[in-house]
């Protein structure tokens, strides 16, 4: 259990996996060197931001790709989404002719991070994107393709 008076550390990959690891997820390394997994079908990258890589965000991709005719309703969903919550940051994005839809949720930490303030937003943005692209699959018609992303 951490201590009330740790102090705030630098944010780094390594304490991200170590995170990560804590809770027996599995995740890889990509070709960029970002933290990355698939979790209910969906990927979700654990990145590093900025000048001084002080910022965290947990990005996810849903599994699903919409057609371009779609927009319209996902834009509806997502904006639904982004009024009645405050995580995660959704958004939709136009990728080789199809609609890809997105979760974010960012935080600064360029004084640092003790490791239950690391640790609460590594898992509030794996959990609210795993949320959101649940959500989505009860709102947006059909299968659709999948985004090919491979598991891990």
């Amino acid at each position: 259990m951490p201590s009330d008076d740790e102090e705030p550390r630098p944010v780094t990959r390594d304490r991200v996996g170590d995170y990560l690891l804590s809770k027996g997820y599995r995740f890889i390394v990509d070709d960029d060197g970002d933290l990355t997994g698939t979790w209910d079908g969906s990927r979700f990258w654990f990145l590093l931001l900025g000048e001084h890589d002080k910022i965290v965000q947990v990005r996810g991709r849903w599994q699903r790709q919409v057609p371009l005719e779609q927009r319209g309703a996902v834009s509806l969903a997502l904006n639904d989404w982004n009024r009645e919550r405050i995580w995660p940051k959704a958004y939709v994005r136009e990728e080789e002719g199809m609609l890809a839809l997105y979760s974010e949720v960012s935080a600064d930490f360029e004084p640092g991070a003790t490791d239950a303030q690391l640790a609460q937003i590594l898992a509030c943005g794996l959990g609210t994107g795993v949320q959101l692209f649940a959500a989505l699959e009860a709102t947006i018609p059909g299968p659709g393709p999948t985004t090919g992303l491979p598991d891990d």
